[in-house]
């Protein structure tokens, strides 16, 4: 089975038994580089999936959080070829992980390194934020090579034919962004997110994640009544900062 079928069974098996998929998200290497493979296994023991951030200078997608956390990360010296060697050393842990990087770091590394390194380090699918679909075939093929997906972001502003094109293209999960904005607000949930999510999840014939807002079980309940799963990001990386428990934290809002 390609590893982005795993990714997508690892959130139906959730959703069958009574719940939505939770995706926890944390910067390679933060607060402490020392602490990342414990902290993955912690938020990986549960998360149905783990989304891992590649740290970049300019994370133009991200609020003030993750944009700390990756600069944090950075001045520590992580780096890409740094997290696959932890990855080898860890060995592939049971929970599918999921690459979040900007399009340069990956640019700089080499598609088809970087989609070798990462099918053996457990990774099953790349989300790149800043990768148009329109410019993004050959990293797809990269990655599909080895069995591995290109998540398709889409937002509420999305167009009807452009969303089908995207949901089409999507491997692993579609990345239903719930708001028009950067990650971290604490504004809450749009009031028309489930109408939004409704035709995200009738249009796709995968698993619809939904993310950027999400922040407490509420937030992940509301998700889960319109979408297979919740991506929880930014409230995340603050327990870590603050030195809480992130496994405690992600049991609070429903994990496995």
């Amino acid at each position: 089975m390609p590893a982005h079928e795993r990714l997508t069974a690892a959130i139906k098996a959730a959703n069958h038994s009574g719940r939505p998929a939770l995706v926890p998200f944390i910067t390679a290497g933060y607060p402490e580089p020392g602490d990342f493979i414990n902290t993955l296994k912690a938020v990986a023991s549960v998360g149905d999936a783990v989304e891992i951030g590649i740290p970049f200078s300019d994370p133009m997608a991200d609020g003030m959080t993750i944009q700390r956390s990756s600069h944090a990360a950075l001045s520590e010296g992580v780096n890409l070829e740094w997290i696959f060697s932890e990855l080898e050393m860890a060995g592939v842990l049971g929970t599918p992980l999921v690459m979040m990087s900007y399009l340069n770091p990956l640019l700089a590394y080499g598609f088809d390194r970087l989609a070798e390194r990462a099918r053996a380090t457990g990774v099953s699918a790349f989300i790149v934020p800043d990768l148009p679909f329109e410019e993004c075939a050959e990293l797809r093929a990269a990655l599909e090579d080895q069995g591995l997906g290109l998540i398709q972001l889409v937002t509420p502003a999305t167009p009807r034919e452009r969303l089908e094109m995207l949901c089409d293209a999507s491997r692993g999960f579609v990345y239903a962004v719930t708001i028009t904005g950067i990650t971290g607000g604490d504004a809450g949930l749009p009031a028309d997110l489930a109408d939004y999510l409704d035709d995200v999840q009738a249009v796709s014939d995968l698993p619809v994640c939904a993310g950027f807002g999400i922040r407490n079980a509420d937030d992940v309940a509301n998700v889960g009544r319109h979408a297979s799963g919740a991506i929880v990001g930014s409230a995340l990386v603050e327990v870590l900062e603050e030195g809480r428990s992130p496994k405690a934290f992600l049991k609070s809002l429903g994990g496995k």
